[in-house]
């Protein structure tokens, strides 16, 4: 079976001829590549040759933000817009005025509306594109407070989204039958959770949401429109699968949190996604602990990169057990595991011996290092990994 048929039949509790073993390799690769670190015989390989050469399916579900078809397709990352070939829109930010200035990696914008100037800046660096990583840091976010609601909102109301599969039909043409094709809708699973992760630091959301929460309820509605013209784009994308929301940790996005105003939202997608025959996934890398429950409520098909113990405090086994037949894992391998200075060759031979033992059957489970490889991942480790699937056998 190849990588995309190993991923649907997983997600549709259907047998497979081997345990479904396609990690996240992307930031190892560039890394690696980039340092000329990488195994003497994939030195001038592809990423695709690797897996290829491995035998294992293509991850293609978290993007390559810096993929980017012109110079100033990333100076609008300060308010959760991305341009990248892959991406299945394209946002135009209509009446306002920019002014941008880049600075050895920092990047400063100015967006001047007729409620006030919004200032953001961005870090992408040397040391960045080292680490293999292509997700840039927020230095300076958009929404400092009250004074910049009324102009936020300004902005998201006068945002025109275009359909853009281009790139998406290039990136299917390219991995074939490797792995299913993945759109990106956005890291905000919803209005208000977009507004907490990309739009202002975590602590001033809390200030704000105790200091004015009728003025943040009127920021939500005003992206809502926006979110939902995204989302109504991405679904009719030519993937197979629907990114929706990342990174979600119980202390954050408290179970109370993502019941009022993420489970209620991703139920919505998850129905538009069936209806339009495709499955949605978000990225459930972090401390899950009390969000199982809503997870569940929200009737998601895939619960990407989940990270168990002992990086969160719960083990695969309780993940598993809850989730039953109706969640898909997509992880269940923590990233300290492949590190030598993390774990030893005892410790993680008993943490991998566990983990194949805490799966049952191996129904609904597609193992990936989450939440990805890290660059100085052991290799050999990999390939242990790749054994210990092969071994476990058909999932019947």
């Amino acid at each position: 079976m190849n990588g995309k048929e190993l991923v649907l039949s997983a997600l549709n509790g259907k047998g497979t001829e081997v345990l479904p073993f396609i990690p996240r390799l992307d930031i190892w690769y560039k890394a690696n590549k980039r340092n000329g670190t990488l195994p003497e015989r994939f030195r001038n390989a592809s990423l695709r040759d690797i897996t290829d050469e491995l035998g294992i399916g293509y991850h293609a579900v978290v993007p390559d933000f810096r993929d980017n078809l012109f110079e100033d397709d990333d100076i609008d990352i300060g308010l959760g817009i991305y341009r990248f070939r892959a991406i299945p829109y394209d946002v135009r930010l209509n009446n306002i005025k920019k002014t941008v200035d880049r600075d050895n990696g920092l990047t400063t914008v100015q967006y001047s509306t007729p409620y006030g100037t919004i200032t953001t800046k961005v870090l992408y660096d040397d040391t960045m594109k080292k680490s293999g990583a292509t997700l840039a840091h927020v230095v300076e976010y958009a929404l400092k407070g009250v004074d910049d609601f009324k102009a936020l909102a300004y902005i998201f109301e006068n945002a025109e989204v275009l359909p853009k599969y281009n790139g998406l039909e290039e990136l299917k043409n390219y991995l074939g039958e490797r792995g299913p094709i993945v759109a990106f809708n956005s890291l905000g699973a919803s209005p208000m959770h977009y507004i907490m992760k990309e739009l202002i630091s975590t602590e001033t959301f809390f200030y704000e949401s105790f200091d004015h929460p009728d003025e943040l309820h009127e920021l939500k509605e005003s992206i809502s429109g926006y979110f939902y013209r995204m989302y109504d784009l991405v679904v009719k994308s030519p993937a197979d699968i629907i990114l929706s929301g990342a990174n979600y940790d119980s202390s954050i996005t408290t179970p109370a949190f993502f019941s009022r105003y993420i489970t209620p939202e991703l139920k919505k997608q998850a129905i538009k996604a069936h209806t339009n025959g495709k499955y949605l996934l978000t990225h459930t890398d972090g401390e899950n602990r009390g969000l199982l429950n809503t997870y569940l409520d929200a009737g998601f098909d895939i619960a990407d990169s989940i990270c168990p113990d002992p990086m969160t405090s719960l083990s695969l086994k309780e993940i598993k057990d809850k989730f039953g037949e109706k969640i898909t894992i997509w992880g269940g391998i923590p990233s300290v595991s492949v590190l030598e200075n993390s774990m030893s060759e005892y410790q993680f031979e008993a943490l991998l011996n566990s983990t194949f033992e805490s799966i049952g059957r191996g129904d609904h489970i597609i193992f990936s290092i989450a939440d990805t490889t890290p660059p100085d991942a052991k290799f050999e480790r990999i390939l242990k990994i790749i054994k210990k699937t092969e071994e476990f056998g058909p999932v019947k």
